[in-house]
Parts: C-alpha cells; structure tokens; sequence
C-alpha cells in the first residue's frame, strides 16, 4: 500500500467481492437483476437494456442496491473496451447480483467518496492503465492487484465540485433515456396490436372501425385474412421464413490501413452495434480501413439494411438501418452486417417491420435465443434465425407505422443526450489533470 499519507492506491480505499456462477433455471424469476458484462457499457456506465432477474441463492455479498459499485475485471474480446470498466447500479434498479464475471467493490473508508472514486474509474487515464496491464491473448483479463494499485489522488473541493456536473449530466442522460425507452415501449404495443395480433383487420371483419387511427390509415388494411405458409395472415401481405426474403451478407473491413492504389476506397468500419448511437446518426470514433471498389459495393451498409451482432459478448444486439451512411460497412469481427436488404421490393419501413417482429421473437427484446456457445457466444444466423416466421406488410402501410416511430423517437432528446454525453467527456480527464475550469462554468 501507499507509503506516504497523502498517496493512496485503490486497495486502500475499497474491498473486492467477485460474483459466482448461478443456475440458469432461476433466471427470469423474480429477484435481483444479474450484474454481468452484458450489464456494463464499454468502457464504463450501466446498461440496462438487456436485464435479466434471478430468483436463485444471492447472498448478501453479492448483492447490490443503487450507488453501488461493480466493476469487470475480464473481456472476451481484444479491443479491451470492457477491461476494467466500471458501473454503478441506478436508482430505478432496486437490488442487484454480482455474477463470475464482475467484481462487487466495498468501500473501507469514508473521507473519499465512492461516486468520486467512480468518475476517477471512467477518466481515460484509468482507461489507458486497464489496457496496458491486460493479461491473457484471447480471454482479457485485469489482475486484482493491477487494479487495487491504481492511484487515487484525494479530491479537492473544486475536484468534488466538477463530480456533482458528472453525476447532473449522467441523470439528465438517464432521464432522457428513460423517456425515450417508454416513446419506444408505445411504439412496440403498437407494432404488437397492427402487425402480431392483427386488431385493424378484426375490427374491420366486424364491421367496426380500428381504435386509435384516422380512417386514412384505416384504408390500409385489409377486412380478412388469407392462408399462407405459416397460418391466417390479412389479405395481402406476404408471409414466410425469414430465409426466403433476405441475402445474407457478411462486414468487414479486410483491407489496408492505408491507401493501396486508386481503387481502394476509404471506409469506417462498424465495431460492434450501438443501437441509440445509430438512431442518432452518431458514429463512434472507428478507424478507416481502405477496400477494393467491388468490396465496398458487396458490404456497404444501405438504408434498409437490418444489422444483428453476431459474435462476442454483445451476440444478437440488432437494429434496423434507416439512414444511408456513405462509406461504411459491418465489422468482420463482430460479424455484424447481417442482411443487407429484404427483397428487391422491400422498402426501409418494411425492413423496420421485419426487425421489430425479429425483436419482438425474443423476451430479451434482442436475438440472444438465436445464440449458440457460451465462452464465445455465436449467432445461429444460418440455422434457426433463418427459419423465423416473418410477415411482410405492404409498404404504404409500413410507411404509414415509420412515420409514427420516427415521431415517437424523440430525436430532440437523443440531440441533447449527445451534447451532455459530449461535455461529460470533456470534462473527465480534468479530474487527473488538475485543469478544472472556475466553478461558475460548472453548469448544466
């Protein structure tokens, strides 16, 4: 430990309780919410989006309620974007269980705060130190003792005050979120009630005109049903395996990091999929890669493409491309781009269709029932995925639903998420360099 008192080191300030395996039959039962990696965005922050809750043993040690800290001391993969990285339970998540994978931190003292403790873990000069001590080739790892010596400088008044700006700007995220996921949840009772349970049609059969919709959209469906490969679909529209209406397209950028010749052309290739980044027509910062001409063409990511995650611990992350992005394709490792366009006749509102009957296939929201392997999970894209039942509306009627998911994704809110996510990281390495702005700046 630290020799001189104004010195300390992690180890000095808190006490590390790793999680343990747990039974996959108590999983969705009611209990805590499991605390693995799937639970922790890269390089720091909590995700939500793909909780599961566990009515299994848990142990007060490894339980978590909110302020609490965890932390991953692994990665699966080699950008080492999860090494290390660092989460703290919400406020709308009650209690919480720390699996093998993650590392639940007890505080020992108390002149240094844990949510300082906790931003000083998201500066990227922890970052940096988490990836120069990794250990391992194909499965990351942190050693307890290269984390428990990192050094935590004591934080000075203006220091504490630039921790409350963070944890302002990380609740209006939050909030912002929040509101978006319940616009987003209204959207999907709507896809639910038009495209699974086929209420429209029914009331039209029986004489009675759809609840909700003016009679222009009404007009657009149909009053009966018609057989099909997979059962009583509405007049009209088509019905099948997923296999039957795709081409199936593999990312990846496997070209140069420089120029090769005149025809090689400059590329982003996509590392794994950010669903919100994407909606938000925000690209992470991604390398450029140069490809022959012909490449580019194959795997170019074109609006109407529908993108599914298809390895590593993020397997079956999807979403559905609505915007043209000119020179970018999926990431090889990620085996990301998965099907490049429905039909020739699909249109962009078909394909959100599509994905969203693909989402909805699964509790999770995500195609993580499509997954094969465990240490390094897979995608069955070839197998199961493809024989998925899918049933592909006419498009002035998919058009009809985008219109309304648009509006209801509330671009405004996504548009200051960004600015506040952008100032956030701005102003964390100014808790390391001493360089802190004059406490009025400190607004939000």
């Amino acid at each position: 430990m630290a020799g001189d008192a104004n010195e300390l080191v992690l180890g000095d300030i808190v006490a590390l309780t790793r999680g343990t395996t747990y039974q996959s039959a108590f999983l969705g039962r009611p209990g805590p919410v499991l605390l693995g990696l799937a639970s922790i965005k890269r390089n720091g922050g909590f995700r939500d989006d793909n909780l599961k809750t566990y009515g299994g043993e848990c142990p007060s040690k490894l339980t978590l309620r909110p302020g609490d800290i965890f932390v991953s001391l692994k990665d699966v993969t080699q950008a080492a974007e999860l090494l290390g990285s660092i989460a703290r339970v919400p406020p709308h998540v009650p209690a919480g269980r720390v699996t093998q994978d993650t590392v639940k931190l007890t505080f020992t003292r108390d002149d240094i705060p844990s949510r300082y403790v906790y931003w000083l873990l998201r500066t990227p000069v922890y970052r940096e130190y988490c990836r120069a001590h990794a250990i391992g080739t194909t499965n990351l790892a942190l050693s307890r003792e290269d984390f428990l010596a990192f050094p935590i400088p004591r934080p000075t008044d203006r220091e504490m005050t630039l921790v409350d700006v963070l944890d302002a700007l990380d609740d209006k995220i939050d909030l912002n979120r929040r509101m978006n996921a319940t616009l987003e949840a209204m959207a999907r009772a709507l896809f639910q009630s038009w495209f699974v349970d086929f209420d429209p049609v029914r009331a039209k059969m029986e004489g009675r005109q759809p609840v909700g919709m003016d009679a222009e959209t009404a007009a657009l469906f149909p009053d009966s049903f018609q057989d099909s490969p997979i059962g009583r679909v509405p007049l009209g529209w088509k019905a099948g395996k997923l296999g039957e209406f795709t081409q199936v397209g593999i990312g990846g950028a496997w070209g140069e990091e420089a120029p090769g010749g005149n025809a090689n052309v400059g590329v982003l290739c996509l590392r794994g999929i950010d669903c919100h980044n994407l909606a938000e027509r925000k690209l992470p910062n991604i390398p450029v890669r140069y490809l022959s001409k012909r490449q580019y063409i194959d795997r170019r990511l074109q609006e109407g493409c529908i993108l599914v995650e298809g390895s590593g611990s993020f397997c079956g992350r999807s979403m559905v491309w609505l915007t043209e992005f000119e020179h970018l394709v999926g990431d090889s490792i990620c085996y990301s781009n998965f099907c490049k366009r429905l039909d020739p006749l699909c249109s962009p509102s078909q394909a959100l269709v599509c994905w969203m009957q693909l989402r909805s296939a699964n509790d999770t929201g995500e195609l993580s029932n499509f997954r094969t392997g465990t240490a390094f999970p897979n995608l069955d894209i070839h197998g199961a995925l493809l024989r998925l039942d899918v049933v592909c509306p006419p498009r002035a009627l998919c058009d009809s639903y985008m219109e309304l998911y648009r509006r209801w994704l509330r671009l405004d809110l996504i548009e200051e998420s960004i600015t506040l996510a952008t100032m956030r990281d701005s102003l964390l390495p100014k808790l390391l360099s001493g360089d802190l702005p004059c406490s009025q700046n400190f607004q939000v």
